[in-house]
């Protein structure tokens, strides 16, 4: 029996502005390269006006329904937050961010993340300005 390896990683997703970006590929490269068969994927966005998510990644159209009730559900109205150091969209891209998941964890089986047919994972960047974000990965296993 092999002993339970550890691997630690960092990836970058640059963003042109609130939405969704997909980088299921290059987790699933990274996991492969790494050669776990068996083990748990960690993955921490190092930011709090952004999130990530498991989500379905074949049709455009989830992904911007989903953006589009976070705004409905927090506005950018600077009369309803106190908080606007880094303008009208901070403090509900903070809002947005609690609401999701900063932190993912993925089961491993058969060397890749078990991820469903349709299941991408996302950076769902919250700001309205670009933006070069860090998600710290973290993998376990034999």
């Amino acid at each position: 029996m092999s002993g339970l390896r550890q691997h630690v990683h960092e990836i970058h997703v640059r963003t042109s502005g609130q939405g969704l970006y997909e980088f299921t590929s290059e987790v699933v490269s990274w996991v492969r390269a790494c050669g776990v068969k068996t083990g748990l994927l960690t993955l921490h966005v190092r930011h709090t006006s952004a999130s990530l998510l498991i989500q379905e990644n074949a049709d455009p159209d989830v992904q911007r329904d989903l953006d589009a009730f976070l705004t409905r559900i927090v506005p950018e109205d600077p009369s309803l937050y106190r908080h606007d150091d880094e303008g009208p969209d901070d403090m509900p891209s903070h809002i947005r961010a609690a609401l999701t998941a900063t932190t993912l964890s993925i089961p491993v089986v058969n060397g890749a993340p078990a991820l469903g047919t349709w299941q991408g994972i996302s950076l769902f960047e919250h700001r309205r300005a670009p933006h070069c974000r860090t998600i710290a990965v973290h993998l376990i296993g034999e």
